[in-house]
């Protein structure tokens, strides 16, 4: 049966540190959910794993583990080898005068657990890992990423209640982080485990979570799906911790209860929004809109709407979206989409509403181009245009 983890109230503050390093948190995961800890270095992530594996010891708060059930055991005075959890960290810790059959039995061995079970067990555990026939090798023979399996290996072998994985992929290059991420997600259903993953690679979350926390100065902003969280971002640490964003702060300038929109000011002129989850927002609050590359249409030259000649419209459905005009700054070929930087003035009229950018006489902003017949040229009037579901609305 799977186990949940629960925080209450979790804090924890060096001796000589300004600030703590967790300060307050309280957090849910449900048994068997991969849950992804997020954000940049030093807010805190690393601390609050550890503190759920019995490493470290908390100031204040409490570290309870449930069961299916709903029983909930207080395991924060608990030693970590009593906690039966299970820990991959971003070095491999492999003993490197040991074969691998001997690194991932080790922590068996220590326990006392017969020679015969054990050998069965380990065995077990490198075929979940894919690492079958691999036991008499050393460490010193095997890849990174194979190296990153026997840890993994490790951890499984003792049967943890939950798994912990500490920036477990950093040393790995690109695909092989991303075979291995799948190959825990993967060992994560196949056993029924709970998994708690630190990392600060957004990608390694949003591809693998089942529900993730972004962190930043040991607290947590928000706790969402991967979705949740990069299209509804509650704030404006979120939505730029999570991919390239233009923030444009504004105001509500209209709420229409029965169209469902909003119409705010910025100084780009109105944008209208979607209303949907937004029913508090009333003309005057202020707001913080959030546009991503990827969720807008670029036009230039002759085109007069997405899509049409000399433009890239996406996948269509553009009435009603707004438009602004801007200047192509940039462009940047990536392969598998073309990054057009622009610029676009501040529109007439507008007063006491910010915006943000950079250079001084105008609002930067991006685009991303997928597979374009054609590119805008460096310098070339552009229009910008998003539809109102595709503007994030972040309130305050």
């Amino acid at each position: 049966m799977a186990t949940g983890i629960e925080l209450r109230a979790l804090s924890k503050t060096y001796a000589g540190a300004a600030a703590p390093a967790v300060d307050g948190v309280d957090l849910t995961v449900a048994p068997g959910e991969v849950f992804f800890v997020l954000g940049p270095s030093g807010c805190g992530k690393s601390t609050l794993l550890r503190m759920i594996a019995g490493l470290v010891q908390p100031t204040a708060g409490a570290v309870r583990f449930a069961d299916g059930a709903g029983a909930a055991q207080d395991v924060t005075g608990l030693a970590a080898e009593r906690r039966g959890v299970g820990v991959v960290f971003q070095s491999y810790a492999l003993w490197p005068g040991m074969s691998v059959e001997r690194n991932v039995g080790f922590g068996l061995e220590v326990g006392g657990v017969p020679k015969r079970e054990a050998r069965r067990r380990v065995a077990e555990a490198l075929a979940a890992v894919r690492m079958e026939g691999q036991g008499a090798r050393r460490p010193g023979e095997l890849s990174g990423g194979q190296q990153q399996r026997v840890a993994l290996a490790r951890a499984l072998v003792v049967r943890p209640r939950v798994l912990l994985l500490d920036e477990p992929l950093s040393n790995l290059d690109g695909p092989l982080r991303a075979e291995l991420r799948r190959e825990v997600r993967r060992v994560c259903g196949e056993s029924g485990l709970t998994a708690v993953y630190v990392t600060h690679d957004r990608q390694e979350a949003l591809s693998t979570a089942d529900r993730a926390a972004v962190m930043r100065s040991g607290r947590i902003e928000q706790v969402g799906t991967p979705r949740q969280l990069y299209r509804a971002p509650a704030t404006r640490f979120v939505a730029e911790f999570l991919g390239q964003a233009c923030l444009l702060e504004g105001e509500v300038d209209a709420a229409d209860a029965q169209s469902g929109r909003l119409t705010v000011r910025t100084a780009l002129g109105p944008l209208v929004a979607e209303r949907a989850g937004l029913d508090r927002l009333r003309a005057g609050a202020p707001v913080t809109l959030c546009l991503r590359p990827e969720a807008v249409a670029l036009t230039w030259g002759d085109a007069d709407r997405p899509g049409g000649h000399g433009g890239h419209g996406g996948h269509g459905g553009w009435e009603g979206a707004s438009r602004i005009a801007a200047v192509v700054e940039s462009i940047t070929y990536l392969g598998e989409m073309t990054r057009v930087g622009l610029r676009a003035s501040a529109a007439r009229g507008v007063e006491g509403v910010g915006g943000v950018g950079g250079k001084e006489g105008g609002v930067a902003l991006c685009a991303a181009l997928v597979h374009p017949a054609q590119e805008p040229a460096e310098g070339a009037q552009a229009q910008v245009w998003v539809r109102p579901s595709d503007v994030i609305v972040i309130p305050g």
